[in-house]
């Protein structure tokens, strides 16, 4: 079997974009996301402004995979339309790219070692490491993984994190997370004017809400798993870290489409280059890939991952406290 540079070699051929294609999903998943938000205002009935706001909160996830996809130069590479339509909806979606570009080629090279400090993911420690630190650090690490945080990645990620955080440490790096911060609450304001509260929560903050929380979920499920590995700098690898330390996360088929086939995660890993619409592609044509650890979104799957808490290196495995 192939692996470290010959397997990333077996994964070159699949990671040629197809530009009609890629404007084909930009365009159209803009169009869909427009309409979506227009009908969150539809005057029949709230269960019509329910769905819609559902279905608006999804498709966000859907552009944010052609916006990933994008910063990986994966997408619409050299395109100075598309450069535009993408700052756009990074500063719309309160991920700015250059506070997202950074932690998250920031991440690739440093999934599943130990010593990642938490930028641009979710922090682990070693569980003899953890009873070492203060009362107020176990807090503060412990916060940073709890299922509220996660689920409120709205807040906590989105608005906090990427913006008001990022914006404090470094206004003039970060001048476009003010500008996405000043963009979003201006036009919730308006919103509320002009339909109330019940208004505000279904055609706006529901969405947003639904949307960075499927995104936090999903980025920490894909590296904080049953049977992920986690190893020390000497000892990582780039393919062994989208092998073992990165999830398939089984869907059905719309969920796939909403998510851009993103829970082909291992194989994104392995090339990020790969467009998201050739990464089952790649995962059949690669038998290296074929026999991922997987998860879900099943309750099951989502508490088994959730309350993983610490690397324990005695056994090997990430689990509870």
């Amino acid at each position: 079997m192939r692996s470290g540079k010959e397997l990333i070699k077996a994964s070159l051929p699949f990671a040629k974009e197809d530009k009609s294609k890629s404007w084909y999903y930009t365009i159209t998943t803009t169009l869909l996301l427009c309409l979506a938000f227009v009908g969150t205002f539809n005057p029949f009935h709230i269960s019509l402004q329910i769905l819609f706001s559902v279905i608006f909160g999804l498709l966000m996830v859907k552009f944010f995979i052609l916006y990933h996809d994008y910063n990986h130069f994966a997408i619409l590479k050299n395109s100075t339309a598309g450069k535009v339509v993408m700052n756009l909806f990074g500063i719309f979606i309160l991920a700015p790219i250059t506070i997202w570009k950074r932690t998250h080629d920031y991440h690739h090279i440093n999934n599943s070692k130990l010593s990642n400090n938490g930028v641009g993911s979710y922090p682990l420690l070693e569980k003899s490491d953890f009873y070492k630190l203060s009362k107020k650090k176990k807090f503060v690490y412990l916060a940073s993984r709890h299922p509220l945080t996660i689920f409120a990645g709205y807040i906590t990620l989105f608005i906090f994190d990427f913006n008001i955080k990022t914006f404090i440490q470094s206004p003039k790096k970060h001048w476009d997370s003010i500008v996405a911060l000043i963009i979003h609450f201006t036009i919730g304001f308006y919103i509320f004017q002009y339909g109330g509260i019940s208004t505000l929560l279904i055609s706006w903050v529901g969405p947003f809400l639904l949307a960075n929380l499927m995104g936090s979920y999903l980025f920490y499920a894909q590296h904080n798993f049953p049977g992920a590995q986690y190893v020390k700098n000497k000892d990582w690898n780039f393919t062994d870290a989208a092998i073992k330390s990165t999830s398939f996360m089984r869907m059905g088929v719309i969920m796939n489409w909403f998510t851009g086939d993103i829970g082909y995660h291992h194989i994104h890993h392995l090339n990020h280059h790969i467009p998201f619409y050739r990464l089952k592609e790649a995962m059949n044509g690669l038998p290296e890939m074929q026999n991922p650890i997987e998860t879900s979104f099943s309750p099951k799957d989502v508490w088994a991952c959730l309350r993983l808490k610490v690397w324990d290196a005695e056994i090997g495995e990430m689990t509870p406290l």
